[in-house]
């Protein structure tokens, strides 16, 4: 008896807390926005955060210098920034030092590439 009176409330609490749930929800993406994304405000600030500390005109490890457009616009071109930030094979795998950026970062500069990688 006394084994049925505590763990009623336990089962009880199991089933009520997932009586609303359903599974669509459960696992709905919340999505990755990469429609209209600009140089400026949105890759520039990713470089920064997640590359800038070894790849500025001082450090330029790897010979890689991420300040500018123009810079970041030579990597684009010979497709090696993409292939590192993607850790594609015959690519060195970027950040070097660090875990692969997350998908949606990735998705939104390889959107930005595939709109012509805009200065904007």
């Amino acid at each position: 008896m006394k084994w049925t009176i505590l763990l009623l409330p336990i089962v009880l609490l199991f089933f009520v807390s997932c009586e609303s749930d359903n599974i669509e929800d459960l696992f709905k993406e919340t999505g990755c926005n990469t429609e209209n994304i600009r140089f400026s405000s949105d890759v520039l600030p990713i470089l920064n955060t997640h590359c800038m500390s070894c790849h500025n005109s001082l450090a330029q490890l790897g010979g890689v210098v991420l300040e500018s457009y123009e810079e970041v616009l030579f990597w684009v071109n010979n497709e090696r920034l993409l292939g590192s930030i993607k850790h594609l094979p015959g690519f060195s795998p970027m950040p070097q030092a660090g875990l692969k950026l997350d998908d949606c970062t990735i998705e939104k500069i390889e959107a930005w590439i595939q709109e012509g990688a805009p200065d904007n």
